[in-house]
């Protein structure tokens, strides 16, 4: 059995977003490249070439769309509108599914137009989802905003170029992105690009209230976008110590029957956090596909001491391996929570961590910076994101309590 590797998705307010506003062609953070990490997606020489059958059940509504959508393809080759389609409804399979094959898939459609397509925004949008997956910050940024400049109407480049700013910590970008957002916009989409900002910023509460304010007064929203406010309530509510109202929140999400991946991860972690390791093996059965969710399962294994435990950790083992011998980093924050809480090897989790803090600084790239240095007893390792704790003001008591250890051992603080 193949196994791919592929790094949490980002968590942009813009995904299900994005997905709301493209529903008929959009796809996604999950967010990468195809194939092994650092590889450049096979191209085929024509689009009749059969790289690979669908990784996705034949009986799923949306691997047979886009089969049908390349057979006409195939009838019209020079169909721009119809080739952006499928790549994004790929992207959008890569992200529910965990199969980052579906990213590379995207690429290979779309790369016909890297000649042909300067003046299509639709282009320039599926391209910076590309770039982006693959952790190419700036270029994927160049990207969307070429889109947003040929379709100044359009939320998708501006809410994706929100989200890559939340990943870099330039909270102040992300909220000018957000303020950017045309008139013609739902207003649920500025208060959920908003609120995601301001959350981070030493204003949860505030960002908690409006959004959940703003989910009360318009319960009939789009699936996809109650989705993403659904599991951001529920994330927030867990950082406010209200682990009622996040389950609340997270059963909520789960209950809308779409397939998502960062749920499922946030959700994990929660339940995790509240020692309920055997509900995680039972959430997450079906998904050792995920690298980012096997990891839950191994974690929840050894807690609750399951005979399968040992045999997710070799899984992962195994495919962190791989991905190191091919030179892809696009893991590392995975691979350094593996090290520290599988493998207990605090000074390989470090390693990893530090690496991944130099690329991306999400929050919870920063908690495993920390942990790590903490465990392995050099505590100035994590002054950067102590820096950025004392910063941004970001609100968790968890990372706040790591953070004090740190300085109680020699960080600055």
């Amino acid at each position: 059995m193949a196994h791919y590797t592929e790094p949490m998705p980002l968590s942009p307010v813009c995904w299900h977003a994005a997905r709301l506003l493209h529903r008929a062609s959009l796809s996604i953070a999950m967010i990468l490249p195809a194939l092994p990490a650092t590889a450049a997606p096979f191209t085929p020489g024509t689009d009749a070439e059969v790289v690979e059958r669908l990784p996705g059940r034949a009986s799923d509504p949306a691997v047979r769309r886009v089969e049908s959508l390349r057979k006409q393809l195939q009838a019209r080759p020079d169909d721009a509108d119809l080739r952006v389609d499928i790549a994004r409804r790929y992207f959008e399979m890569a992200m529910a599914q965990g199969d980052p094959r579906y990213v590379g898939y995207a690429s290979a459609t779309l790369a016909p137009m890297a000649q042909t397509g300067a003046n299509h925004a639709g282009y320039w949008m599926a391209r910076g989802l590309i770039e982006q997956f693959s952790h190419e910050f700036a270029a994927a940024l160049d990207s969307l905003a070429t889109s947003s400049r040929l379709d100044p109407s359009a939320d998708s480049p501006i809410l994706w170029r929100a989200a890559i700013f939340m990943v870099q910590a330039r909270y102040a970008d992300a909220l000018a992105e957000c303020d950017k957002l045309p008139a013609t916009s739902e207003p649920a989409l500025k208060t959920a690009c908003r609120t995601y900002a301001l959350a981070s910023t030493g204003q949860l509460q505030q960002a908690f209230a409006t959004l959940e304010n703003a989910v009360k007064a318009n319960p009939s929203q789009a699936p996809e976008l109650l989705l993403w406010q659904y599991t951001r309530l529920a994330e927030m509510a867990m950082r406010l110590q209200q682990p009622q109202v996040a389950e609340a929140y997270f059963t909520r999400a789960t209950g809308l029957g779409i397939t998502d991946q960062f749920l499922l991860g946030a959700y994990a972690d929660f339940l995790l956090a509240e020692q309920r390791s055997l509900e995680v093996i039972t959430l997450l059965r079906d998904w050792e596909r995920s690298d980012v969710l096997l990891l839950r399962l191994a974690l929840a294994g050894k807690a609750a001491k399951d005979a399968r435990a040992n045999d997710w950790a070799k899984q992962l083992r195994e495919r962190f391996e791989a991905a190191a011998q091919r030179g892809d980093r696009l893991h590392e924050q995975e691979a350094a929570r593996f090290e520290l809480d599988i493998e207990r090897n605090p000074a390989g989790a470090l390693d990893l961590a530090r690496r991944n803090y130099a690329v991306q600084k999400e929050p919870r790239d920063a908690e495993i910076l920390m942990r790590a240095a903490l465990a392995a007893r050099q505590p100035r390792q994590a002054q950067p994101a102590l820096d950025w704790l004392r910063e941004s003001r970001y609100q968790d008591p968890r990372i706040v309590q790591v953070a004090s250890e740190l300085v109680a051992k020699g960080a600055k603080p």
